[in-house]
């Protein structure tokens, strides 16, 4: 699954990932495109006990989730 919150500013990326996990809590893929967004979904995603990589995507992030 992936979720797509460039454009968005925070804390609507995390909750995107929240509402995303709790439907898929095997893993899921979000798309963003600042800094802040990609360091607070890291940290939830820490918090909820994820593995997270971040992959840079020209001017954006892909941040893969999974358990």
């Amino acid at each position: 699954m992936l979720i797509d919150a460039r454009g968005r500013a925070c804390p609507e990326p995390v909750l995107m990932t929240k509402r995303a996990l709790d439907s898929n809590s095997q893993g899921i893929e979000v798309l963003v495109d600042n800094i802040t967004a990609r360091e607070n979904i890291r940290r939830f995603a820490d918090n909820l006990g994820y593995q997270i990589i971040v992959d840079k995507k020209g001017e954006d992030y892909l941040l893969k989730l999974f358990k």
